[in-house]
C-alpha cells in the first residue's frame, strides 16, 4: 500500500484515510489527538444530521444491503459509485448480518476492491464504514495495513477494524499494533476482541499494557484479569515493575465498575491478586500513579464489604494495613505532596474526597480531629 500525505487538491474534500495517515506521521507510535476528531466530513454531518437508528433492530442494516445488491447486480458498476449512496440509510458501526449477507452473495474479489476503494478514497464516514464492512468481509492479509490506518479514527471504525483483524491470519499482530495506538472506545473495541481471541501471544501485552487508566476500561479490565491468566503470573511481579503497576490498575477498575464488568466481588483470584499486589507496591518508588492508585484500593477495603473485595474480613484488613503502611512512608508522603503542590488532578481529588477518610499523613490539614 502506497502511503501518500492526503493533501489533495486546494477545495477538494479529504479521503478519511488521508486525513488518519497524515496524522499518524505527525506521532508514529501515538494515538491520534482527539482520536483525529474532527474528520474533514464533520461539518457536513452535523448539518445533514442523518436518519435514527431503526425501531427494529433486526432491520438495522437492510437498506445498506439493498444498496449493495444493486450496485453488484449491474456488472458495469464501479466502485465510485457508492460514494454518496449511503447519505440517506442508517449506517451500522458494528458488524452487521445484511450487509456481510449482501457481501457474500456478490462475486469476492469485486466485493473486496470495492472496499478496498471505498475505504481509500471515500471522503464520507457513511461510505468510508460500508467499504470496511465488506473489506472485513471478503479482505485478505494484504489489507491489514489499510486497516490499520483507518482504524486509528478508532471511536467510529474501531469495531469493524477490530472484527476484520479477528477474521484475518495474523489478526492478533495487527491488533497489538492498534492497541497500543487508540485510546477510549476505540481501546475498548480492540481490547475486547484481542480477548475474545484468547491468543497466547497477546497474552505478555494484556498482562502489562491493556489498562491506560480511562474510565471505559472497566469494561473490559476483568476480561483482561481472566483471559491473561492473572493469577498465573504473579510469581513475575518480583522483576516485572510493569506488571506491578497494570495490576494496580485492574485492580482499581474493578473495585468500581459496576455496570460495566467483571467486579472484585465476582473475579475469583481477586484475594490472591489484591495480595500480591500490596506485597510488592511497596518496594517500588513512589509516583503520583502509584500513590493514587493505592490510596483508592485503601478507600475500598475501609469501606466496602469483605465480599465486595473477594476476600474474607482478615484478609480485607491484611490487605488495608500494608496499603496503609506504604502510604505513610516519608518518601511516598513527599511525592504526594509535591503532586498535590504541582497541582496535579489526581493528588487534589484524593485530598478532597479521600485523605479525610484515610487519615493520611500527606495530606494532613484534611484529617479531621481524632475526636470528631
Amino acid at each position: 500500500m502506497s502511503e501518500t500525505t492526503g493533501i489533495g487538491l486546494p477545495g477538494s474534500p479529504t479521503a478519511l484515510f488521508d486525513h488518519a495517515l497524515r496524522l499518524r506521521q505527525l506521532a508514529p507510535g501515538e494515538p491520534l489527538p482527539r482520536d483525529g476528531e474532527p474528520y474533514p466530513d464533520d461539518g457536513l454531518h452535523r448539518r445533514r444530521q442523518g436518519p435514527k437508528t431503526p425501531k427494529d433492530r433486526h432491520s438495522v442494516g437492510k437498506d445498506v444491503a439493498a444498496i449493495l445488491d444493486a450496485h453488484f447486480a449491474r456488472a458495469c458498476a464501479v466502485p465510485s459509485e457508492l460514494a454518496d449512496a449511503f447519505h440517506d440509510v442508517y449506517i451500522p458501526i458494528h458488524h452487521n448480518e445484511h450487509i456481510a449477507a449482501a457481501a457474500q452473495r456478490a462475486d469476492r474479489e469485486r466485493v473486496r476492491q470495492t472496499g478496498r476503494w471505498l475505504v481509500r478514497h471515500g471522503t464520507d464516514r457513511c461510505s468510508v464504514t460500508v467499504g470496511l464492512a465488506l473489506v472485513a468481509a471478503a479482505g485478505t492479509a494484504d489489507d491489514i495495513p489499510m486497516i490499520q490506518v483507518i482504524g486509528l479514527l478508532s471511536n467510529h471504525f474501531g469495531p469493524l477494524a477490530a472484527y476484520a483483524f479477528e477474521r484475518q491470519p495474523g489478526g492478533v499482530e495487527a491488533l497489538l499494533w492498534l492497541a497500543e495506538r487508540v485510546t477510549g472506545w476505540g481501546r475498548v473495541y480492540v481490547v475486547e476482541a484481542l480477548c475474545r481471541l484468547d491468543d497466547p501471544a497477546a497474552r505478555p501485552w494484556l498482562l502489562r499494557r491493556a489498562c491506560d487508566g480511562d474510565f471505559l476500561n472497566g469494561y473490559f479490565a476483568g476480561k483482561v484479569a481472566t483471559v491473561a491468566k492473572l493469577h498465573e503470573a504473579l510469581a513475575e511481579l518480583d522483576t516485572d515493575s510493569e506488571m506491578v503497576d497494570h495490576i494496580g490498575r485492574l485492580l482499581h477498575l474493578m473495585s468500581d465498575c459496576g455496570g460495566m464488568g467483571l467486579t472484585l466481588a465476582h473475579y475469583p483470584h481477586a484475594s490472591a491478586v489484591l495480595e500480591a499486589h500490596a506485597r510488592h507496591v511497596g518496594s517500588l518508588s513512589p509516583t503520583i500513579e502509584r500513590y493514587s492508585t493505592i490510596a483508592v484500593l485503601t478507600q475500598h477495603l475501609m469501606t466496602k464489604s469483605p465480599e465486595a473485595s473477594g476476600c474474607t474480613a482478615a484478609q480485607q484488613e491484611a490487605f488495608r494495613a500494608a496499603y496503609l503502611d506504604v502510604l505513610d512512608q516519608a518518601e511516598w508522603t513527599h511525592a504526594a505532596r509535591a503532586g498535590l503542590e504541582a497541582d496535579d488532578n489526581r493528588m487534589r481529588w484524593l485530598a478532597d474526597h479521600r485523605a479525610p477518610q484515610l487519615r493520611l499523613r500527606a495530606f494532613p490539614d484534611r484529617v479531621p480531629d481524632v475526636e470528631e
